[in-house]
């Protein structure tokens, strides 16, 4: 994984929890604006957490967070 989708993850789950709580779940959809203006950078997120990891849709930005770290 780039060290550019890394850190972005990493600012989402801050926000995220910063804003909702620990508690709070997301998807890779989250690290993303609603348009797909990197259609590769959106594929390497995809690839990570569906092919590599098996995550759930929604996992907690908490877990994220940690796995990225």
């Amino acid at each position: 994984m780039t060290q550019e989708l890394k850190a972005k993850i990493i600012e989402v789950c801050d926000t995220k929890i910063a804003q909702k709580g620990d508690n709070v779940g997301l998807s890779f959809y989250a690290f993303f604006k609603n348009k797909n203006d990197n259609p590769k950078l959106l594929m390497e997120a995809a690839t990570w957490w569906i092919e590599t990891h098996q995550l759930d849709h929604f996992e907690k930005a908490v877990k994220i967070k940690n796995m990225i770290q």
